[in-house]
């Protein structure tokens, strides 16, 4: 941890006839200023409470999340917050937040930290906000939609059974608003936010400062509960499965998918619950309850979005979002969906036969749970992926066919395992579902 100093200076809210603003100032200091800012596009919506206290609280913690993409560079252990105020517990939930949503950042930027009090010390010198009762009735669902398998299946099974859903989309991309639009929503329904980053970041990232993965979950879900207050919406219905909690290191809580997993989101809703006081609004994953091959199941049913879905973060890089078909998360996908969807269809989809790439043979170790660490990705559990190798291995013996390359090296090199298919009638009671979203998904299992 470096002893420079981190400062939260400032945030400010704004709007002008189409946008809504929210600008933060941040810096390290005499190193850089940073002042990235989110706008909301208005359309047609009724924006309500923008000069309210409660919304100037949700902005100001918002920040606090916003502000690590920043903090990460030289991780200062001093952050001073000049602009507003957290207790103890407050601090002590943030610096959770910061240890834990960087466990991956410090794994390879080897910072060795055993300690969440060692890691960073917030120190607040605002004030703090008087909040006004809030008491308004809140209706109506947010479902924030990355344009993967799974907030495909959570739009598919929402977008029909409430009224007032409203698809959610941070700096959207082509194929994310195609997807919307198969699901049946018109663009004017779609609550769209850019979120625009400073660009002094990235020039001292190509300085050598401290670079990456960083808790972007974490900042849907206090951007995403800041846009139900200002809409009176209820219900903020994310795509997070039951296989987000497990860590990339046996034996550590380094978790690259930390903000998705349920111990945040439980941590969440008791700090929303107590210090945003923005009404009712219930933050939870729809998903939850079950496996990323169980959704994989479920999302074979909607062919409609199997041409257009996209989860690769390599090729989201790119315009239009690809497929990049040589990384973790395209071998992940294609493993996970190939017992359902036939082996035609998957080449079609991802441009090629994955199983055939020889250079893909230590990922798929990796994947499946035999070498040393999980990959750094949003993929499940090495169960399931085994479960799918070996269903696969089963199923072309079954039917005299040749085996691919990494199925027959599987086969070769592994002990095969047998295939129960209970692991799809798996459910997770752990969750946080509302009874009438939980009969829904039961009802679809």
């Amino acid at each position: 941890m470096s002893e420079t100093k981190f400062i939260y200076n400032n945030y400010e809210i704004k709007e002008d006839g189409e946008k809504i603003y929210f600008e933060y100032d941040f810096e390290i200091e005499n190193i850089a200023k940073f002042n990235p800012r989110h706008e909301i596009l208005k359309k047609d919506f009724k924006w309500k409470h923008l000069k309210s206290n409660v919304l100037k609280n949700l902005v100001f913690n918002l920040g606090m999340v916003e502000a690590i993409s920043y903090y990460k560079a030289t991780c200062s252990k001093k952050f001073y917050i000049k602009c507003g105020y957290l207790n103890d517990e407050q601090s002590k939930w943030f610096r959770k937040l910061y240890y834990l949503g960087l466990g991956e950042f410090r794994y390879k930027n080897k910072i060795n930290c055993e300690e969440e009090e060692e890691f960073v010390n917030f120190i607040s010198e605002g004030k703090e906000l008087d909040l006004e009762d809030f008491n308004e009735d809140q209706d109506g669902i947010l479902i924030p939609v990355g344009g993967g398998k799974d907030s495909n299946v959570t739009m598919e099974l929402l977008k029909d059974k409430f009224e007032n859903v409203n698809p959610f989309l941070i700096n959207g991309k082509e194929n994310s608003y195609e997807c919307i639009e198969i699901a049946g929503f018109e663009k004017n329904q779609i609550i769209e936010v850019n979120r625009i980053l400073d660009k002094n970041i990235i020039e001292l990232n190509s300085k050598g400062y401290l670079n990456g993965h960083t808790p972007f979950s974490a900042m849907v879900a206090f951007l995403s509960y800041t846009i139900c207050f200002m809409l009176g919406k209820k219900y903020i219905t994310l795509s997070n499965e039951n296989s987000a909690n497990e860590s990339n290191l046996d034996g550590t809580n380094i978790n690259h998918q930390y903000s998705k997993s349920l111990e945040f989101e439980n941590d969440f809703r008791y700090y929303c619950k107590k210090y945003l006081k923005a009404g009712n609004t219930e933050y939870f994953s729809f998903l939850r309850p079950i496996s990323e091959l169980q959704i994989a199941k479920l999302f074979s049913r909607f062919p409609k979005y199997h041409n257009v879905f996209k989860s690769c973060n390599v090729g989201s890089k790119q315009s239009p979002w690809v497929w990049c078909g040589n990384c973790p998360k395209c071998l992940f996908v294609f493993t996970i969906l190939s017992p359902f969807i036939e082996r035609e269809k998957m080449v079609k989809i991802f441009g090629k036969d994955l199983f055939e790439d020889e250079s893909l043979k230590d990922t798929l170790i990796e994947l499946c749970g035999f070498g040393e660490i999980k990959p750094f990705e949003c993929v499940g559990t090495y169960s399931e992926v085994r479960f799918s190798i070996n269903k696969l291995i089963k199923d072309y013996q079954n039917n005299n066919q040749k085996l691919p390359y990494l199925l027959d090296f599987y086969y070769k090199n592994f002990e095969l395992e047998d295939v129960n298919p209970e692991i799809l009638k798996d459910y997770d009671t752990k969750n946080n579902l509302p009874e009438k979203f939980e009969k829904i998904l039961k009802e679809n299992l």
